[in-house]
């Protein structure tokens, strides 16, 4: 029965990440950067991304996915972001097969970036590919200093790392120096950007790193 059941996890693991594969084939022809936005709930991702896009010229798409109701797209839209949503009523994450239903239906006009703001979880996202090209994993310093060494796949996974609020460092209990020995175990290079959703402090230079990996990867 375990057997069986393993099996089963490696076959769904499998299919995912075929079809995560062509996703990604799609979006290289279009010459569109994807980026696998990864946080618990109330990090702020959704802020984060208004940040960083006001920093970004050319296209930016934004596919946002949530368990229920289409909020922070309806945000976004009325920025005049492209955005659309994706719910996934239940699941704890997005999976190969919502983005790549996602993105055969939008005709992106132009190439640029497209942002998978993933369902607030720092587990179940980690584990599925969706054909990104980086993953970009959001955490606050309300979250604590611990979750390199409780949620290590996340950390492990990201390409580039943001450590949002730092406004209120002086008033929460974070040892920054812990947070970071967690991570740099776990993931040596990855680069992590300290910023301020409140004040936009730091996202020029997390949108100047996006643009020059885009250039390097497509």
């Amino acid at each position: 029965m375990h057997t069986h059941k393993e099996e089963v996890v490696l076959h769904v693991h499998a299919s995912n990440d075929n079809l995560a594969e062509h996703v990604q084939e799609i979006l290289k022809e279009q010459n569109i950067y994807a980026v696998n936005v990864m946080g618990a709930p109330g990090v702020g991702k959704t802020t984060t991304l208004e940040n960083i896009i006001k920093h970004l010229k050319g296209a930016v798409y934004v596919l946002e996915g949530d368990i229920e109701s289409d909020i922070d797209t309806q945000r976004l839209c009325k920025q005049n972001i492209a955005a659309r949503q994706i719910n996934t009523f239940g699941a704890c994450h997005l999976d190969a097969p919502l983005i790549h239903k996602a993105v055969h239906d939008w005709q992106f006009e132009k190439d640029g970036f497209l942002f998978i703001e993933n369902v607030g979880n720092l587990v179940c996202p980690a584990e599925f590919s969706i054909g990104e090209n980086i993953k970009m994993l959001i955490v606050s310093v309300t979250d604590g200093s611990d979750k390199p060494y409780k949620y290590p796949l996340a950390f492990e996974k990201a390409g580039i790392i943001i450590l949002n609020k730092i406004d209120l460092l002086p008033h929460v209990d974070f040892d920054e120096k812990f947070f970071m020995d967690g991570v740099r175990h776990l993931n040596k290079d990855v680069p992590v950007f300290k910023v301020c959703g409140k004040t936009g402090e730091g996202f020029q230079a997390v949108a100047e790193f996006l643009k020059k990996i885009k250039s390097c990867k497509l």
